[in-house]
C-alpha cells in the first residue's frame, strides 16, 4: 500500500485514482521552490498520470482532500486559487506583485490562530457574537529578488499574472 493510500484512508476518504494521482501531484511538487499549484497545472499533471481526468473531477478532488485536510487552499487577491500538499501547520504565503510567485513564510507566533481579531462578545450582534476563531491566513505582498531587480524601489503598475486558469 502506497503512502498516498494510506493518507487518504486515514481521514476515512475512499481512495480513487484520480484522488491518488491529484494528492501525488501536489505531494510532489511540494519539494519544488514554487508548489502553489494552479488547479490547471494540478489537472495537467495529474491527466499525464492517468491519460483521461475531468477538470471537474480535479476540482472535486482538490475539494475533497481540502475539506479532509490532506491539501491547501490559498486564494491570494486577483489570482487563481493555488494549492499545496503543506496543509499540516500553521504557516503563511508571500506574493510577488510582478510574478506571482508565491512562497511558504514561517508563522513567528506559534500555534493557529497565531492572530485573534477583538470580536464583540457574544450577542454582540451578526459581526461578532460567539464567532469562534481557529485559523488566520496572513499574505504578504511585495516583490521577489528577480521582480524588484531592475524595477527601482517604486512597484505599482505590476498586477499579479500567474496562476490564472
Amino acid at each position: 500500500m502506497t503512502a498516498t493510500v494510506e493518507r487518504l484512508r486515514s481521514v476515512g476518504l475512499r481512495v480513487t485514482s484520480p484522488r491518488v494521482a491529484v494528492l501525488d501531484v501536489l505531494g510532489e511538487a511540494r519539494a519544488e521552490a514554487d508548489h502553489h499549484l494552479a488547479a490547471a497545472t494540478v489537472a495537467e499533471r495529474a491527466r499525464a498520470r492517468l491519460g483521461s481526468l475531468s477538470t471537474q473531477t480535479v476540482y472535486d478532488c482538490l475539494d475533497v482532500l481540502v475539506r479532509s485536510g490532506l491539501a491547501r487552499r490559498i486564494e491570494p487577491a486577483g489570482m487563481a486559487a493555488l494549492y499545496e500538499a503543506r496543509a499540516d501547520d500553521n504557516h503563511h504565503h508571500a506574493v510577488c506583485r510582478g510574478c506571482g510567485v508565491t512562497v511558504d513564510v514561517e508563522c513567528v507566533e506559534g500555534t493557529a490562530p497565531c492572530l485573534v481579531p477583538h470580536l464583540p462578545p457574544a450577542g454582540g450582534g451578526p459581526t461578532g457574537g460567539g464567532f469562534v476563531v481557529d485559523e488566520a491566513e496572513v499574505t504578504f505582498w511585495g516583490w521577489c529578488a528577480q521582480c524588484a531587480t531592475g524595477r527601482g524601489e517604486h512597484h505599482t503598475e505590476a498586477q499579479p499574472t500567474r496562476g490564472s486558469s
